[in-house]
């Protein structure tokens, strides 16, 4: 106990860069928007970010059904996964007037995450635990009577290290799914908690929906995740972590540049080709959409037409070969 435990990491080149870069595409967003949180990026990603995070986690839900939940429109679904939603919504919420290194507020967000959905919402957990992957365990964590130390150990270090919010973020996100300090809810509940964290740094990180992207490569996560565990350090955590913060902003960006006039379905279609042009098939499967006529409807046309988007093509429309980027302004 005390501050004398320090949590095993290296800073590799990678996360040095990966941290510059991420400084970079702070600065270009918050200069842009003139705000550290302009209201275009709000409502909308904080949805996406439930959304995704609870979709790590099994949850059905589409990003149409959760909006309308938290709207409070009926919505045909599970009972269990319709509380999630309306669960994390409220912790989402509650976030600003929580202090990151503080175990009350810890267990009061878990309390908010979890409520109606486990016995004992708020409490660390009483029993052992062991993480599997089919029928293997990949990771048993360690016995409950320690928990409580370990986890004072872990918030007492993110109180006083000299570490940067970004690192600081990943190496306690990392710690605490090794301590898997609850019963349940201990992967929704890290990436919440690590979106804490850099919103203490920085504002606009509240609203930068990292958890869609950690969702698109979940494999990665959970292979990062087993990588640090095997090697006993997060380093493996922190690159990929940080790549994926990265990815959000620059797919934030994208569709920042966008007003409020401009519909989901073409923030969405304008997500996807943030990071490189695609056919509209590929656009279609990353947006889980079957219906062409519809993705050209409520997609590819608005986008073209008010010049969001462009085709590598031009002269030939309907080749096979075509692709769409964004338009560069």
């Amino acid at each position: 106990m005390g501050t004398s435990y320090q949590p095993p990491y290296t800073l590799t080149p990678r996360v040095l860069a990966l941290v510059a870069d991420i400084g970079e595409a702070l600065g270009q967003l918050t200069g842009r928007a003139g705000s550290p949180t302009p209201p275009t990026l709000r409502r909308g990603n904080r949805l996406r970010s439930i959304q995704a995070s609870l979709a790590i986690e099994n949850n059905s839900l589409t990003l149409e059904q959760v909006t309308a939940v938290i709207a409070g429109k009926r919505v045909l679904g599970p009972p269990k996964e319709i509380q999630e939603v309306r669960n994390a919504f409220a912790a989402y919420e509650a976030m600003p007037a929580w202090k990151p290194w503080s175990s009350k507020d810890l267990l009061t967000a878990h309390k908010l995450l979890m409520s109606g959905l486990v016995d004992h919402p708020g409490r660390f957990r009483t029993t052992g635990v062991g993480i599997a992957q089919g029928k293997k365990i990949v990771h048993l964590a360690p016995p409950a009577a320690r928990v409580p130390g370990l986890m004072n150990e872990l918030l007492n270090w993110l109180k006083n290290t000299d570490a940067h919010p970004l690192i600081a973020s990943c190496v306690f996100h990392y710690e605490f799914e090794f301590i898997h300090p609850f019963s349940d809810g201990n992967g929704r509940m890290g990436r919440l908690w690590q979106t804490l964290i850099l919103s203490r740094w920085k504002p606009l990180l509240a609203w930068v929906p990292v958890e869609t992207v950690i969702r698109e490569r979940q494999a990665e996560y959970y292979a990062a995740l087993a990588t640090s565990d095997r090697a006993g350090n997060s380093t493996a955590f922190i690159e990929f972590l940080l790549s994926a913060q990265l990815q959000a902003l620059h797919e934030a960006s994208a569709t920042d540049q966008v007003g409020d006039q401009v519909s989901d379905q073409v923030k969405a279609l304008l997500k996807c080709l943030a990071a490189q042009p695609l056919t509209a098939l590929a656009c279609m499967k990353k947006l889980r959409l079957a219906h062409r006529p519809t993705f050209r409807k409520n997609y590819l046309q608005p986008a073209l037409e008010a010049g969001l988007i462009e085709r590598t093509l031009p002269d030939k429309p309907n080749s096979s070969l075509q692709k769409y980027r964004l338009r560069q302004k």
